[in-house]
Order: C-alpha cells, then structure tokens, then sequence
C-alpha cells in the first residue's frame, strides 16, 4: 500500500480551494450525476456540522491513473460526515479513486471519520450504502457498523440502500 497522509479540511485554509475542487472533480468521476455531491460541495463544506478528511499520495506511488510530475501529491479519496444532533453523525460519502481500491485507504478514511465523532462524543454514526457494493458493505461491517433497514428505491426506483448504522459504548 502507498502511504498517504490524512488530512481533515480546513475550507478557510490557504490552497483549500483547489483540494475542493480536485475533490469536487474526483466525486463526479466516482459517483453518477443523481448520487454526487459536486454541484452542493461548497454549500455542504460551508456548515458548521460537519467535516472532509481526505488521503493525499506522494506521486511515483503504485496505482496511479495518470503520470504526474515527481513529488506532486494528488488525492485519492475522502470522507465527509455530518454531525446531525449533538449525539448522531452520518457519514455522506467516502469514495477512493479507482487505482487506489483495496489498498487500505478506505479504511484508513474511515477510521479518521470515525475517531473524530469519537472526540465529539456522538453515541451513533449511520450512513447508507448501496447492498450491491459488497466491498464497502464489508468495509463497514470490519468496523462494526450493522445493518439496521433496507431502504426501497432510495438511489434509484431500481436501486435501494441499507442504513447502516455504528453505536458507541458511552
């Protein structure tokens, strides 16, 4: 696996602008239009409820998709999370660039998302995935997340989702 750095978002930071919009370009080459998140990223970054850990790889690693210039680092994945009420988080999205799956980023991402609402003290963390991505459905259930309900139609009238969802022992 290639190391990457983690780093959580700071929208206000100098250069936070360009990891946005590098995020915003990998979210709609992920995700189809209906489920991305790019045209309401700045909206959502914005709230105060909320947070964007993403993965940065040094280039010259394994897996990349396109060349780049040695010692350029690019992003290959994220996570945003919401705090919904003082006591609940949800995780909207974790994605990781497609040369970069199954080599732990995922669940490093997850794992920061998930010591961050540990810090903030939230009692329960859902989310919902699609029961078709087995990958991440797994991804979840390493970390203890169980599914609570299948939602009918909710990405598409074809396509539905499980809430899952990770309670903390307080």
């Amino acid at each position: 696996m290639s190391q990457a750095a983690i780093i959580e978002l700071d929208p206000s930071s100098k250069g936070a602008e360009k990891v946005i919009e590098e995020i915003v370009r990998l979210e709609r080459r992920i995700f189809p239009k209906h489920e991305s998140l790019a045209r309401s990223f700045h909206d959502e970054l914005r709230r105060k409820n909320g947070g964007l850990i993403y993965a940065k790889v040094e280039s010259g690693t394994q897996g990349r998709e396109e060349v780049k210039v040695k010692g350029e680092a690019e992003i290959v994945g994220y996570v945003m999370y919401s705090f919904v009420t003082s006591l609940c988080a949800s995780i909207t999205k974790l994605a990781v660039k497609d040369g970069y799956r199954r080599q732990g980023h995922g669940e490093t991402l997850l794992k920061a998302a998930i010591e961050r609402c540990r810090r903030r003290s939230i009692h329960r963390i859902s989310l919902h995935v699609d029961p078709a991505r087995a990958a991440a459905v797994s991804l979840y259930q390493k970390f203890g997340f169980q599914v609570e309900t299948t939602i009918k139609g909710y990405y598409s009238s074809e396509r539905d989702a499980y809430r899952m969802y990770l309670d903390f022992d307080q």
